[in-house]
């Protein structure tokens, strides 16, 4: 069975999630602070988080760091301000998605599905054969990895997809809509924003000077687009 852990200090909100999921058919994990999260992923297995950002205890953002430390499980924030700076900040730290409560239940379920169909490799595009290669940057497909000028990278799954949907097809120009149409498999939901937020932060692990990038080049008005 998949599971799924939701940690959310309101009790109604976990039991409303909690209903709502299992009659998809997931397992349901449950925890009401950071702290009640990182005790349930070390002794459970968990395919997917969904995880408030304002907790007692342990807030979100501070229990994310810690779990990135051990585990690449995908988490979707659940934020109860709409404010950029928070969906950032959890982005940058390792966040895969995000959503504004109040929150549809039927864009809640797409975002689930989305990124479970990509961590369990169900539903994503095929793998390619090989490497890809471009200046000083190496992409395995087959053992996941990443390397620049011979120096191993570390990449969130994200990161990765997006790298190797960019490296697949050098000096194409994606939009931020077509970005997360071919990485998220879902429709944008207005959340382009996010793809902005990826690309800088590969921008920070990939270029030596992100503010003038040498690989990943941004066409004003237009995308993304990598090239040497």
């Amino acid at each position: 069975m998949t599971n799924i852990l939701i940690c959310d200090d309101e009790k109604d909100i976990v039991s409303a999630l909690e209903i709502y999921l299992q009659g998809e058919g997931y397992g349901i994990f449950k925890a009401y602070s950071g702290i009640e999260a990182l005790e349930v992923l070390k002794e459970e297995e968990v395919h997917l988080i969904l995880l408030d950002i304002m907790m007692p205890k342990m807030d979100g953002i501070t229990a994310l760091s810690k779990i990135r430390q051990f585990s690449n499980v995908p988490v979707i924030f659940l934020s109860a301000r709409g404010e950029d700076t928070d969906k950032i900040l959890g982005l940058n730290i390792g966040a895969d998605d995000y959503i504004t409560k109040p929150f549809n239940p039927v864009e809640l379920s797409a975002r689930v599905r989305s990124h479970l169909r990509r961590y369990l490799k169900l539903g994503s595009h095929p793998a390619m054969e090989g490497s890809l290669s471009l200046g000083g940057i190496e992409l395995n497909d087959r053992t996941k990895t990443v390397t620049l000028d011979g120096e191993n990278v570390s990449l969130t799954r994200t990161e990765f997809d997006i790298l190797r949907l960019l490296m697949a097809s050098p000096g194409t120009v994606f939009s931020p809509r077509d970005i997360y149409r071919a990485v998220w498999k879902e429709d944008p939901y207005g959340t382009e924003n996010i793809v902005a937020v990826h690309i800088r932060h590969l921008r920070e692990k990939l270029e030596y000077n992100p503010a003038e990038p040498r690989y990943l080049k941004a066409v004003w008005g237009h995308g993304y687009k990598i090239e040497h």
